[in-house]
Parts: C-alpha cells; structure tokens; sequence
C-alpha cells in the first residue's frame, strides 16, 4: 500500500480523534463514566490480526472496553478494509515475514 494513501487514512482518524462537546457517556455495564483516551483498536479475520495503535474513544474505567465514535469508526472501516487485502496476498503466497508494522508520520 503507498504512504500517501496510509498518511491520509492516519491523517482522518486523527482529525476524528477530536473530542466533542456533548456530555461524557457512562458505561452501561458499569455505571460510570467513560474517558476520552488513545487506544489501540484490533480486528481479526480469517488468521490475520490488525491493530491501529493511539486510536482515541470513550473507554470505561472498569473493563476498559473502547467506544469509538462513528466519524472513527468509518475510518477504522476504510483502514480496515484496505490493509486486509494485502495481508491476505502476504499470508497466501507464504511469504516468509509474518508481521509487517506501518508507520504514518
């Protein structure tokens, strides 16, 4: 995948990142108040495990679960669905690194 295309996916999770004025959600679970932190989301799908580190969401004190908001979402999504194909070429033709780490800016 070309930079160009990882620093605009970096650029927009970032620029959703920005927290709201609306008022801090509880947890449900829990009954407390979430807060506003970095995070690092995780996806996996047919053997292939992606993480996006210093992704910022509401999280819960007590289990730590993340809430992410939808503009973040979309961009996990897009981020998602973009590195996956790759991945899955890497892990079909065998190729001999297993764990590849991208870094934007």
């Amino acid at each position: 995948m070309n930079s160009t295309i990882l620093e605009t996916i970096r650029r927009r999770i970032n620029e959703s990142n920005t927290m709201t004025n609306e008022p801090v959600p509880i947890c449900n679970k829990h009954q407390v108040s979430k807060h506003w932190a970095p995070t690092t989301f995780g996806y996996d799908e047919d053997g292939i495990s992606i993480k996006v580190p210093n992704v910022y969401a509401w999280i819960c004190p007590s289990d730590g679960e993340a809430s992410f908001t939808p503009e973040t979402t979309d961009e996990l999504i897009v981020t998602v669905r973009e590195l996956i194909t790759p991945a899955k070429r890497a892990r079909d033709r065998r190729s001999m690194p297993t764990e590849y780490i991208v870094s934007v800016g």
